[in-house]
């Protein structure tokens, strides 16, 4: 049977060698669906000594549950079998040390080794759960949710310190525009012009009665 909610999964299993190997890599996926990369090497060989630990030593069956599950920033690993007696921690056996892939039991030493935490909880003559922690790296930030600088007519952008011209910074408010000069045409040849009157004089518009040609 094979459950999985959000951040929860579970599956029973018999710990044999065969199925040992088939549960690392859904392990693996499972984390990897969930971007927790940097703990799969260290979930996957917690959950192979445990595993292999109920291979070995579970009686009267091998029946087993695995579970993971993502809560906040900590990842739970555990297994379930229905042999009560606890499990002690001893030292690993240095010939397993040399088979990264061996599925025989290293000690819990090696779950502690890799860990940041990790126990036993008694299930009475149900059996035992034996448990460890990883923690969760902080997730990435989105790419749709980074904040952006937004340059406009009133921030100088990324170009501060520099001008169009030399001597001129860029947040030097502008001159004002002077007012346009009026539209000037020559004095008519022929007609002199008066003392004090320039020789220009603003051109008028020329009024035509309706009715009349020119």
């Amino acid at each position: 049977m094979i459950s999985e909610p959000s951040r929860y999964y579970a599956v029973e299993l018999q710990a044999l060698p065969s199925r040992i190997g088939q549960v690392r890599r859904i392990v693996s996926a499972h984390l990897r669906h969930w971007q927790l990369d940097a703990l799969v090497d260290h979930a996957v060989l917690g959950v192979t000594e445990l595993l292999s630990n109920v291979h070995r030593h579970a009686q009267p069956d091998k029946r087993c549950t695995v579970e993971i599950e993502l809560l906040l920033d900590r990842l739970t690993v555990s297994v379930r079998d229905h042999d009560p007696r606890i499990p002690q921690a001893c030292a690993p056996d240095p010939l397993d040390a040399y088979d990264e892939l061996a599925t025989s039991g290293r000690g819990l030493a090696i779950v502690g080794a890799v860990s940041e935490s990790w126990g036993v909880r008694s299930c009475g003559t149900d059996g035992k759960v034996v448990w460890f922690t990883l923690s969760a790296p902080p997730a990435a930030v989105p790419a749709g949710t980074r904040a952006y600088a937004v340059y406009g007519a009133m921030t100088e952008g990324p170009f501060r310190g520099y001008a169009p011209f030399p001597g001129v910074p860029l947040s030097a408010p502008a001159e004002p525009a002077g007012a346009p000069d009026p539209v000037r045409a020559p004095a008519p040849v022929g007609v002199p012009s008066a003392v004090g009157v320039p020789s220009t004089v603003v051109a008028a518009a020329r009024r035509v009665p309706a009715g009349r040609g020119r």
